[in-house]
Parts: C-alpha cells; sequence; structure tokens
C-alpha cells in the first residue's frame, strides 16, 4: 500500500488569522524547556561527536560522551534552571528509569513534568508494526507512572519519529499533547482517532542538539540565538500570544564552557515582564480553556 501523499491530521491555519491568544496574566510568551535526559544502547551507534568511532561496536568514546549527561550534565542544568526560575518539562526514556532513577528523584524534589520519549533513544519510532509499536507507548506511559505517581500527558518521540499510526495509538494510551511537530508558534488541535491531542510548540532550531553538533555553535553563540528567538516572540506576543519552546540534552549544554552562557540566557527572559514560565501541560490546559471560551 503506498503511502499518504498527505496528512489529514490538521487542517492549514495562517497565523494571523487566529483570534488573539492570551496566556495567564496577559502574558506575552509562555516558555517552556525540555531537557531529553535519555539511555542509549551500548551496542549499537548513536548520535556522536566523533564520526571516526562511530560505526565501532562498542564505541566506547562517543558513548561515555553521551553518557556524561546523566551522570555530570543534568546536575549543572538542574542548578541553572532552578535558580532563574525554570521547570523543566523532560523528555524522558523509560530507560532512565531503570538505570538512573536518582534523576528521577531529583526531578520530582523540584516538580518537574516528564513527558514519555519512547524507551530508549537508540530506538527510533517509524518501522515498527502497530501492536508492537502500541506496546511500546503503553510500557513507556506504565513506567513513568510507577516510578513518578503520574501518568505523563505529553509525548516527544526520539528523534521527533513517528508513523502513520503513532498519533493514534498516543491518545489511546491517554497521551494529550504532542511535541513531535514544529511548524507553530501556538499550540494546535490534532486529529485522531479517539481522544483528543494537541500540538505544542517545540523548537528543533532553539535546540542545543543541532545548534552545537550540526551548526557548529559555539556555547556564547547559542545563547545569543535564544536572547535573539525571545525578544522577537515577545515582541510578536504583544499582539498574540506566543510559544517558545527551549530544547537541551545534558550531554550538550551540561558542560560548564556552554551552561555558563545559557545560564545568562535565562536570566535575560526571566527579567522580562510578560513571561510565563510554564511546563507543558499548563500551556496545553491554559489553550483549551481559552479555546472552549473564545
Amino acid at each position: 500500500m503506498d503511502a499518504p501523499q498527505h496528512h489529514d491530521r490538521f487542517p492549514y491555519s495562517a497565523i494571523v488569522d487566529r483570534p488573539p491568544l492570551r496566556w495567564p496574566n496577559g502574558a506575552r510568551v509562555a516558555v517552556w524547556v525540555t531537557p531529553n535526559i535519555e539511555h542509549f544502547l551500548f551496542d549499537r551507534p548513536s548520535s556522536s561527536i566523533n564520526p571516526h568511532t562511530a560505526a565501532l561496536v562498542p564505541d566506547v568514546l562517543n558513548y561515555s560522551w553521551r553518557d556524561y549527561g546523566v551522570r555530570v550534565g543534568i546536575w549543572r542544568l538542574t542548578e541553572v534552571m532552578e535558580k532563574h526560575g525554570f521547570k523543566g518539562t523532560v523528555a524522558l526514556n523509560a530507560d532512565v528509569v531503570r538505570h538512573y532513577p536518582r534523576i528521577i528523584e531529583a526531578g520530582q524534589a523540584l516538580g518537574w513534568e516528564w513527558m514519555g520519549h519512547g524507551e530508549t533513544n537508540s530506538t527510533l519510532i517509524h518501522a515498527q508494526p502497530e501492536e508492537e509499536e502500541r506496546q511500546i507507548v503503553r510500557g513507556v506511559v506504565e513506567t513513568i507512572e510507577q516510578a513518578t505517581g503520574r501518568r505523563p500527558r505529553g509525548w516527544l518521540s526520539p528523534a521527533l519519529t513517528e508513523s502513520h499510526c503513532t498519533l493514534d495509538l498516543l491518545a489511546e494510551a491517554g497521551i494529550d499533547y504532542v511535541a513531535n511537530w514544529v511548524n507553530d508558534e501556538q499550540p494546535y488541535p490534532m486529529r485522531v482517532k479517539t481522544g483528543s491531542m494537541l500540538s505544542l510548540p517545540y523548537s528543533i532550531e532553539i535546540n542545543d542538539f543541532n545548534a552545537f553538533l550540526f551548526q557548529g555553535q559555539t556555547g556564547e553563540q547559542f545563547a545569543r540565538t535564544i536572547r535573539d528567538q525571545f525578544d522577537g516572540l515577545y515582541e510578536d506576543g504583544a499582539k498574540t500570544g506566543r510559544v517558545m519552546g527551549i530544547a537541551l540534552h545534558p550531554f550538550l549544554i551540561g558542560h560548564p564552557h556552554r551552561a555558563r552562557h545559557f545560564a545568562a540566557a535565562l536570566a535575560h527572559i526571566a527579567a522580562h515582564d510578560g513571561v510565563w514560565l510554564a511546563t507543558g501541560s499548563e500551556i496545553a490546559d491554559w489553550y483549551r480553556k481559552a479555546r472552549a471560551e473564545g
């Protein structure tokens, strides 16, 4: 069966034609920060800083470089975010629960939100049979609920990957917002077979993975990008509310030479009035309420 040439998940919507969106207390911009906390398998290639060993099994150089994130980087990131008043909405691999329970303990104490992020970041969501994908989604949701006491409401797939049925399977499992689609600055509803689904604005550009590994930015340049993005959204937000997503990976942003500049960018955002430092669920709930009332 040929793949469809277009999807039917949402209609086209020009942001200039929508009714004004208002955030709590008249905020211009809702800012949510998404630390991607991940586990990688030892017996296969994955994200790499050095391509020369990336095809080796085991690839100790790149594996241990990624492992820095859960051993060191996440702890520096939590300190920076807490200092400036930002709560994380964590994209969480289910295997993190099994291998790094100390991180779950710390996030719980900080009041962070957890959203599903697949089993590991070594397995993408794309080519599995539907029933296998259903079991992956259910397993991730149940693992996070058992560890945190709350079922995750949000989902970000590893590498933002989906099959044609992913959104329906997520809604079936009780997920009600997804961050895979990076095509807007406001939430919007998506069509699913059962339940409901929102797309929340995530970013592939305000994202340390692309900034450092693909664009070759320094920590200072990435911080400048964050500030420029925020300033533009803040200006536009005077007319209608915007969402700014900041996507982070502790094995990247958690190094001192980057974290110090990131801290300055968060300070810049937090110094403004009219900014809502929110979690994914808070944004989704407010949007649904505003849309129902409007």
